[in-house]
């Protein structure tokens, strides 16, 4: 089994005053300030985080560009893998966000508008670049083409854009799928109804994504706590576990979280 990730995430959007200023929520609303991106950025880079992520959340909605500033300044203080994500919608965005210091760039819209920017992000900058970030919602109804068992009922997964406040109607098993054939290189599975509720991963939406890729995949949203990462491991084979709230307020430290996985056979980097 290869070495699991532990990733610290932050959601970045610009403050009444236009500053970059790191958000946290549930079910993607209800957005509470929880501190400085640099500064969280240089504390994670210190606490044994295996990568980070930097997701501008408003950029797609508001049709702006990402805050590619500060986007710099975190990169000066991280030393581990660093993706940033959020507006990017053409190949010279990705271009300027990586120059900005980005070793990935993380892309949900512009791919979905564009499944072409795939293929033109992994020629011209690799396929380890490009991670197809996909937020996906629940819905039990009879519009989608893969369906899950959830508690007795029959559920799919639609992929949504703009932050998630649009459906889409595409069955997210199919999307995926293309993304890794196009040339995707990572995928981010991210779980609209859990997000921010600290009751555990998806694990029908991410085991649904893993049945039918071999790409790597993140799990996110929804982390409580180590035990939730060892499930979303075990269960639903995820290559990588993403939380923010827990680290955020201090509830768990990234060490404390490795060495309960450690200690139940979980590969990782300590």
């Amino acid at each position: 089994m290869l070495t699991k990730r532990i990733i610290p995430c932050i959601d970045v959007d610009l403050d009444e005053e236009g500053n970059a200023a790191v958000y946290t929520g549930v079910n993607f609303e209800d957005l509470e300030y929880t501190g400085d991106p640099v500064e969280m950025a240089k504390r994670y880079n210190e606490a044994g985080a295996d990568e980070f992520v930097f997701l501008d959340i408003t950029a797609s909605a508001e049709g702006r560009a990402t805050m590619l500033e500060t986007v710099e300044r975190v990169a000066d203080e991280v030393f581990i893998p660093l993706t940033v994500g959020g507006g990017i919608r053409t190949r010279g965005d990705i271009k300027e966000t990586l120059r900005a210091g980005a070793d990935k760039v993380s892309i949900n819209s512009g791919a979905i508008a564009n499944p072409d920017l795939i293929e033109e992000g992994a020629t011209a900058f690799g396929n380890q670049c490009i991670v197809i970030s996909v937020d996906a919602r629940r819905r039990f109804d009879e519009q989608g083409e893969h369906y899950v068992d959830i508690d007795g009922e029959s559920a799919w997964f639609e992929c949504t854009v703009k932050g998630g406040r649009e459906g889409t109607g595409m069955d997210v098993v199919e999307w995926v799928q293309e993304a890794e054939q196009r040339g995707a290189g990572e995928l981010f599975v991210n779980s609209i109804d859990a997000d921010g509720t600290k009751e555990g991963y998806d694990i029908p939406l991410t085991k649904a994504v893993t049945d039918v890729v071999s790409t790597p995949v993140i799990a996110s949203s929804g982390c409580g706590g180590p035990e939730d990462m060892y499930e979303v491991f075990t269960e639903a084979d995820a290559d990588a576990g993403l939380a923010a709230s827990i680290f955020h307020f201090g509830e768990y430290s990234i060490q404390e979280t490795k060495e309960y996985l450690d200690e139940r056979g979980v590969p990782v980097r300590l």
